[in-house]
């Protein structure tokens, strides 16, 4: 008995559409859907731009330690 029934809801919708009109109410859905595309397109936009991954960083690291360790190696040779 707390919640709304389904005839609540009618009325409700009834009112709504009586006070705004189908046209405003077809804009303001065109306007949500509109944001709605715009919110996804940008978060699938930063997928694209993700961080590098721990395997990534670990091989960069290796080959900057490798490079390093050449240089110094030849470095000390050359000495």
């Amino acid at each position: 008995m707390g919640g709304i029934s389904i005839w609540q809801l009618l009325i409700i919708a009834v009112i709504v559409v009586l006070l705004f009109g189908t046209k405003k109410l077809r804009s303001v859905g065109g306007d949500l859907g509109g944001a709605v595309k715009g919110f996804k397109k940008a978060m699938n936009s930063d997928d694209d731009k993700k961080p590098l991954t721990d395997e990534t960083e670990t091989a960069a690291t290796k080959q900057a330690v490798e490079a390093k360790t050449k240089t110094e190696t030849h470095k000390n040779e050359q000495a």
